[in-house]
């Protein structure tokens, strides 16, 4: 993505409460609040106009995250119908500040938006089905230029269901491959914005170690793991069917460990180089 210079303005001098963002040079604007303040939203005259919405929470049946995009040629009209909807508690919407966003607009970048979400594969999202449209070349062009500002925007509003959940380094960085071992067994993984991936194929510790009753977070996501077929039981260790990303270095250590790890420790280069010792260059 190209550079930008973002503008946010607190409402209420709160940075969880309504706010609004900006890009320079681009013609559109977000609007985003926690469910609480749906009425102050509402009450927006950007929330009169035609855009694009999402409406994020968490499942309660699930307990994973959860997003339903919708599209609405006036967005206050058509999420009024969604407060039976009980997973969200934040809204964020996006319209064009020159009003030039027709119906087909719209239902095109709706249909990318779902499509995005799904393949982000961070959140469930909820659309029963993409909607979508044909545009001639030069505004299906125009739409994805407004695609890649609202993709920046999102995530600093918040919003991260169309990060990918194994984000890549930056683009145009090379990958360091980092290794994780233990008791002859191997993981390897490479940091990410978000925090670690480790690799499918890479192998984990059969037990948990007695320590990890004490503090049972690695058991609790190594069971995690195993529910969604990321790590599977071998004979004498686990395997990681899948990639998995992890919040931190520590955090995917204590899982290939089985208890707790300091993940600067743990993960190292092809040098041999600690992650502290890398991190101290």
């Amino acid at each position: 993505m190209a550079s930008a210079t973002i503008k946010i303005f607190l409402a209420h001098g709160d940075p969880k409460r309504l706010r609004t963002a900006e890009i320079s040079n681009w013609t559109g604007k977000a609007i985003a609040a926690p469910r609480s303040e749906f009425d102050s939203v509402l009450a927006r005259e950007e929330s009169q106009k035609s855009g694009v919405y999402f409406l994020t929470g968490i499942d309660p049946e699930t307990g994973k995250s959860a997003v339903y995009i919708g599209e609405a040629e006036s967005i206050r009209d058509r999420i009024k119908g969604h407060l039976d909807k009980d997973f969200w508690n934040h809204i964020a919407l996006f319209i064009s500040k020159d009003e030039n966003l027709t119906k087909s607009h719209i239902r095109y970048l709706e249909g990318r938006l779902i499509e995005q979400a799904r393949q982000a594969s961070r959140a469930e999202v909820k659309n029963s089905q993409c909607s979508g449209a044909r545009l001639p070349e030069s505004d299906r062009e125009d739409m994805e230029i407004f695609l890649e500002k609202l993709r920046q925007l999102l995530p600093v509003l918040g919003v991260e269901v169309l990060v990918p959940a194994l984000a890549n380094a930056a683009s145009g960085t090379e990958l360091e491959l980092l290794s994780c071992e233990i008791k002859g067994l191997r993981a390897s993984g490479h940091l990410t914005p978000n925090g670690i991936v480790v690799l499918a194929g890479s192998q984990a510790v059969l037990n948990e170690r007695p320590s990890s009753q004490k503090y049972p977070w690695p058991i609790n996501m190594r069971q995690k793991l195993k529910d969604e077929g990321i790590l599977t039981v071998k004979t004498d260790h686990l395997l990681f069917a899948k990639d998995a990303e992890f919040s931190s270095p520590s955090a995917a250590a204590a899982v290939i460990h089985g208890g707790h790890a300091n993940g600067l420790i743990a993960w190292k280069n092809k040098e041999g180089k600690t992650l502290k010792e890398l991190e101290s260059v």
